[in-house]
């Protein structure tokens, strides 16, 4: 009876983990957001020839989010600059040299290509640097 005990609390306890493997994997982006508060730089929208095709909806969402694609830079108090793609259509609205609160999403360690970057930046607030 013992033994079967140890067992099932050796099962449990790997299952719990398995549970936080799963749940971080899954999450990475969102636990390891980077808040980032600064001056804007610059933001780009990507600029890509499309030609107007009628098409179903997973076309149009694909064409919707090609055509509202930024590129972001925020620099920081401390200066660094800190950049992201986004796919937000509030930043078609931002200008270099006001403020931004946003919220950078990073690509997690096993995309190899992208690791160490960051994509879907959320802009959460804008505002004059120098209001008068």
């Amino acid at each position: 009876m013992g033994k079967i005990k140890k067992y099932v609390n050796i099962l449990a306890v790997m299952a719990i983990l398995l549970l936080l493997a799963i749940g971080l994997v899954s999450n990475y982006s969102y636990i390891f957001s980077r808040h980032v508060v600064g001056v804007v730089e610059n933001v780009e929208r990507i600029n890509l020839n499309v030609s107007l095709l009628q098409g179903g909806v997973e076309a149009n969402e694909k064409l919707n989010r090609e055509l509202f694609s930024f590129a972001v830079a925020i620099k920081e108090a401390s200066g660094e600059i800190v950049t992201a793609s986004a796919e937000d259509r509030q930043w078609a609205v931002v200008k270099p040299g006001q403020c931004a609160e946003s919220i950078y999403y990073p690509y997690p360690p096993w995309d190899l290509k992208k690791s160490g970057t960051f994509y879907g930046a959320r802009l959460l607030k804008l505002s004059d640097c120098n209001p008068k």
